[in-house]
């Protein structure tokens, strides 16, 4: 069993890199990307600023070619879609602390201010970098330079601006468009050092921006848990003993009711009755703005009273799968041969039910216990919306709808990696439930 569980941890970093790889792919070749965006949004003031005219006449003017190149570089996009994704990985370098200079027209070199420092250094059309004579530059050797040429910018320019109609893309305005120094110190930063890089549009890092929301989906992930497995796992044994009864169809109309009804909405009910009309529990918030200024049960009681109304509709839903799950599997158990044998040899009904049945009827559910682990980052972006509650939920809904693409990845490495090892934990669980698992 040791040798299995070893080789399926050694298939958790190729499985997520394959994953990572696809959905940075999609991401890259869908369209609607956040360069996109930015040049719609230049194209769209430079036409503003043009004034009247024909629009399609003077698409050429509403943006120029130094716009697209600060766009892919802030974006990424400045190089292919596996050099970026590499790059991201971790593997290659990326251009940190930065800076550039255009060149004069017939001039050979260029000066060029070091990002961070006060210093200027002179770089030649072949990217040699000319070191002021006299000046102690710390970090000198980690400097590179590199030339960004005309034909790179036309090239880079066609290929941002080609269109259905037009796909050689607008003309090139090359008679003002001049080559352009790069110095910049090459930096391998990525998801192998252990860097989620930084948001697109906020430019935090990833990881304070997970961590502050880590608290939220802890609690209401693990009290979730809690409660849904202290209460179906029972209600689900007592309906299979009272099949048919009265207890039975009256619990199976309000669990059955709860799954009809989706969260968002009984959130909004909620919010309505208790909220506002009856103005006995808080609207919206995790936890109250003097939080910190309260006792330690103030504390308590405040945490809980926001917690009702959310744990409410993230729970509605989950109770009717697991109670029926339950019932169903020890029912299934309860009218197999070796229980009936048991109970004709004597054994009492009671411990023919929890010694013999429930054991079994555990199999299941133990399949799905490890991929709970996922509530840590688990959460609806709809009940977040009405509750005010900023968890993961509205956190990756947001990057979606702003294609924040490091935030959808550093989400997707943390969700990805929890599933996979929550998949390994739940072969943990079954061979401990089941005797006739091995996993030889």
């Amino acid at each position: 069993m040791k040798a299995y569980f070893i080789r399926r941890l050694l298939l958790v970093p190729p499985t997520l890199l394959g994953i990572t790889l696809v959905v940075f792919l999609i991401m890259r070749l869908a369209p609607g990307s956040p360069l996109d965006k930015e040049m719609q949004a230049a194209m769209a003031a430079g036409a503003e600023q043009q004034g009247a005219g024909n629009a399609r006449d003077e698409d050429q003017g509403t943006i120029q070619p130094s716009q697209i190149l600060d766009a892919e570089e802030k974006f990424g996009y400045d190089v292919g879609v596996f050099h970026a994704y590499l790059r991201w990985l971790g593997v290659l370098p990326k251009e940190a602390v930065r800076s550039k200079a255009e060149f004069a027209k017939d001039a050979d070199e260029v000066k060029v201010l070091l990002a961070g420092t006060t210093h200027e250094v002179a770089v030649t059309k072949e990217g040699e970098i000319k070191w002021p004579e006299g000046v102690q530059i710390p970090n000198k050797e980690k400097w590179t330079a590199r030339i960004i040429t005309v034909a790179e910018i036309e090239r880079r320019w066609r290929n941002r601006t080609k269109t259905k109609s037009n796909p050689n893309g607008l003309d090139f305005p090359d008679k003002s468009v001049l080559p352009q120094a790069v110095v910049y110190q090459p930096k391998v930063r990525g998801l192998l050092q252990g860097d989620l890089q930084r948001s697109m549009k906020y430019n935090d890092r990833i990881w304070d921006m997970m961590k502050a929301r880590f608290p939220i989906s802890l609690f209401y992930g693990i009290l979730s848990m809690i409660i849904i497995y202290s209460v179906c796992l029972p209600l689900g044994i007592l309906k299979a003993i009272k099949h048919r009864s009265f207890l039975d169809t009256f619990s199976s109309v309000i669990v059955f009711s709860g799954y009809a009804v989706p969260g968002y909405v009984l959130g909004a009910f909620l919010l309505l009755i208790f909220g506002f009309h009856l103005d006995v529990l808080p609207q919206m918030g995790f936890v109250s703005a003097n939080f910190d200024s309260l006792s330690t049960w103030g504390k308590v009681t405040d945490l809980a009273r926001h917690a009702v109304m959310p744990l409410a509709c993230y729970l509605v839903g989950s109770f009717a799968f697991m109670t029926l799950m339950m019932k169903n599997n020890l029912m299934d158990n309860l009218a197999a041969d070796y229980v009936r044998t048991a109970t004709a040899k004597g054994v009492p009904y009671r411990m023919a039910v929890f010694k013999h049945a429930f054991r079994n009827s555990l199999i299941p559910i133990a399949t799905t216990f490890g991929q709970n682990i996922t509530l840590i980052i688990g959460g609806s972006f709809l009940i977040e919306k009405i509750f005010d509650i900023n968890g993961f939920g509205l956190m990756q809904f947001t990057a979606v709808l702003d294609r924040d693409e490091t935030v959808i990845l550093g989400v997707l490495v943390v969700a990805a990696t929890l599933q996979l090892i929550g998949n390994i934990l739940s072969d943990i669980c079954v061979a401990l439930v089941d005797p006739r698992i091995s996993y030889k």
